[in-house]
Formats: C-alpha cells, sequence, structure tokens
C-alpha cells in the first residue's frame, strides 16, 4: 500500500469496495487465484475454486491475502492547472489479509445461492435468475466440480490513490480530462475519493 497517510483507507472503506468489486486475486504461498467472493461478514469473505484449480489443497490455517483493484488509470501532468506537474497514475486498492478455512457443503450451498442473489439484484429490471431454474442433478454436478472457502481476515488495507494531495483546481482538472476520455469511473473516484 501507499506509504502516505493522505491516501489511506480505513477499514470499513476497504469492505465497501471489496464488496462492490466482488472479483479477488488471493496470493498464498503456493499460488495466485482467481475467485468471485461475497463479504458475508465483516471480516470473512467466501468464494470457491474448481477442484481442478492448481492452488489446492488449500489447507486450514493457510495465509492469504485478497487483493481488490478499482477503476485506476494514467494521469498526464497536462491535465493539472499547476505547472511543472509529473505523470502519476490515479487508484484504488484493497487487501485483506487473513487465514483460509473450508466450506462444509451447506455453506458451499449458502456461498453460491449469496453470490448469485447479489449479481442477479444489481441487474435489475432484468428478472433474477436463481438456481431453482436449473436441473437438480445438473446443479449437484456443478456442485461436484467445487470446493469452498472462507478467508478469515485479520487485517484490512486500503489505498486511494486519487489526487487528494494536489490543489482544486488540479483535482478538477483531472476530472474533467477523465470524463473527456469516458473514464467517468475513475472521473468519479477523483471527485469524491472513498477516504475523502
Amino acid at each position: 500500500m501507499h506509504p502516505d497517510p493522505a491516501f489511506t483507507l480505513p477499514p470499513d472503506a476497504c469492505r465497501t469496495i471489496a464488496a462492490e468489486i466482488a472479483f479477488t486475486h488471493l496470493f498464498t504461498n503456493a499460488a495466485v487465484v482467481h475467485a468471485p467472493v461475497i463479504l458475508d461478514a465483516p471480516d470473512r469473505l467466501t468464494f470457491h475454486l474448481s477442484r481442478r484449480n492448481r492452488a489446492l489443497p488449500l489447507e486450514p490455517g493457510t495465509r492469504a491475502i485478497a487483493s481488490f483493484a478499482a477503476p485506476n488509470g494514467y494521469i498526464s501532468p497536462d491535465w493539472y492547472d499547476t505547472a511543472g506537474q509529473v505523470p502519476t497514475w490515479n487508484y484504488v486498492a484493497v487487501e485483506a489479509e487473513g487465514t483460509i478455512e473450508p466450506l462444509d457443503r451447506a455453506a458451499l450451498i449458502a456461498q453460491i445461492d449469496a453470490l448469485d442473489a447479489i449479481h442477479e439484484a444489481r441487474l435489475a429490471p432484468k428478472p433474477v435468475w436463481t438456481r431453482d431454474k436449473v436441473p437438480e442433478s445438473a446443479f449437484e454436478g456443478m456442485l461436484g466440480g467445487i470446493t469452498g472457502f472462507a478467508l478469515r481476515v485479520e487485517t484490512w488495507r486500503g489505498t486511494a490513490n486519487l489526487s487528494q494531495n494536489k490543489p482544486a483546481q488540479d483535482v478538477a482538472g483531472v476530472a474533467a480530462a477523465l470524463r473527456a476520455i469516458g473514464r467517468d469511473d475513475l472521473a468519479a473516484l477523483v471527485a469524491q475519493p472513498p477516504n475523502r
């Protein structure tokens, strides 16, 4: 994480960002895996992996870091009102560090159902898809091919490096330039950083 305390995200902001992004790069000392996750408690992320994933087995107690990257992008010094600036990169990143524990069958099914419910709700007004639309035998076949886990988070770390260290006119210039190139996602974060 960036060492400047002006960019530090508090744990609650880290949780919000992790829940919104909902996709992580999970680092263990043996492998890196990519997985959709849900924050099902303030300090617990759940996920599932294919049983053929090269990271398996993940033993209980395995140390891991879940990394989340939000919108990010190059910032041209031409976008600043203040002269003599250099290029930089604006970004939001969150890490959740803790230990892995396995999910039993019931918890794995609950994780899948919760994951689907969260993301189907984001697609409204589309009618919600639920697993009762899948034949039980097909669901059981899919279930047999995955395994579920929780990451018990002990430490949240986050950085929102979004030009907060620049004068207001420079921040406005960066946000306007980002909107002009179609980066409304990053422009919105620059205009209203999650740690401000």
